[in-house]
């Protein structure tokens, strides 16, 4: 009966210490989702917004022939 306990102890503590390793990977990849879900945004308001000083097409000079 006692070597069963011990066993049961260790395989709890086992079964433990990998579900705070699982978190605490999980944890760490969260300020990077966090990052790239701001860039994401940005990406997007800007995709919606129309450029801001854009001359109109017949201000623009003609590129230089070379």
């Amino acid at each position: 009966m006692g070597d069963t306990l011990i066993i049961i102890i260790l395989a709890i503590a086992g079964v433990f210490a990998v579900l705070l390793f699982a978190i605490k990977g999980l944890l760490d990849q969260v300020p990077d989702v966090i990052d790239s879900a701001g860039r994401a945004r940005d990406a997007w308001d800007r995709f919606k917004k129309p450029p801001a000083d854009a001359p109109p097409p017949q201000d623009r000079e003609p590129p230089a022939a070379a």
